[in-house]
């Protein structure tokens, strides 16, 4: 039998994500958007951040204040003892006579204007959903071994000559095909650790320490951070951290792929190039 050296490689279908992955993922996105914009609103109402138990007004490390340039106002973004004009994103934002200083402009907060009330019910809201959620998804990960099976590197992955030679492939865009394609390599597996394992459960255990009917309760939490003023920062950067993991995550997304990876969380099916004369066992997918 002879094979044209022209055509495409067969695709394959296989079973990529559990449904309760596809779920949890889903869901997360929706509420991860809303935390995010209705927490700038709570940021607005006072734009400055500080280190230790209590604000330092004089001497934050981050602010986002108005300031005036040839008579007219400016947004001023202060980081340490750094000052950046940043007029329409930070610090003073608006057009024409709705033109006003505030911390994040209205298009990246919930509600769009200012109301530190409302975005607290906001942000309260889909902060009780994202933890209900993370906790199906840790305990369905548990009971199906998905972290320890999917997402726990394997040990030849760490080897440094083999995490050097991911991040240069990563970097010129070119992506795993056929087998090696079934599996997450070793940036995936580590990038995805480090948001459910550190930076999502230290976004809830900051923000429950900012609350001080949790500090009655759990008042070594204020002892853990610092102070509810490091706690109020550190959330602030964890927020940041996932936002930097989002844009690499949807451009690597649209590079590798868009449909293909999109409709594996959805369906659950991600195609790969059915490599020749390797034989797949039919429960693992359906020739596309």
């Amino acid at each position: 039998m002879t094979h044209d050296k022209g055509a495409k490689p067969a695709k394959l279908l296989v079973y990529r994500h559990a449904g309760v992955t596809r779920a949890t993922h889903w869901i997360n996105v929706l509420a991860l958007s809303l935390l995010l914009m209705s927490g700038l609103q709570i940021f607005n109402a006072h734009p400055a951040l500080y280190w230790g138990a209590k604000s330092a007004f004089s001497h934050p490390w981050l602010a986002m204040v108005p300031g005036e340039k040839g008579g007219q106002p400016v947004g001023v973004t202060m980081v340490g003892s750094h000052q950046f004009e940043t007029t329409g994103l930070f610090g003073y934002s608006g057009h024409g006579d709705k033109a006003e200083p505030r911390g994040f402009p209205a298009w990246a907060t919930i509600p769009s204007y200012r109301d530190l009330a409302d975005g607290r019910r906001w942000h309260f809201f889909f902060a009780w959903l994202f933890v209900i959620n993370g906790l199906v998804y840790w305990a369905m990960s548990l009971i199906n071994r998905h972290i320890q099976r999917d997402l726990w590197p394997k040990g030849w992955q760490l080897q440094p000559a083999h995490v050097w030679r991911e991040i240069v492939t990563h970097a010129q865009l070119k992506f795993p095909k056929g087998e090696d394609a079934r599996t997450y390599n070793i940036l995936q597996k580590g990038a995805y650790l480090a948001v459910i394992v550190v930076l999502l459960p230290l976004m809830v255990a900051t923000g429950l320490t900012m609350s001080p009917g949790f500090d009655s309760a759990a008042p070594w939490l204020l002892d853990l951070f610092g102070g509810r003023q490091s706690a109020r920062s550190i959330h602030f950067i964890s927020a940041n951290l996932i936002v930097a993991f989002v844009v690499v995550h949807l451009a690597m997304v649209v590079a590798s792929g868009t449909w293909n990876n999109i409709r594996s969380m959805i369906t659950g099916k991600y195609a790969i190039e059915a490599e020749p004369g390797v034989a797949t066992p039919a429960a693992t997918g359906d020739a596309a």
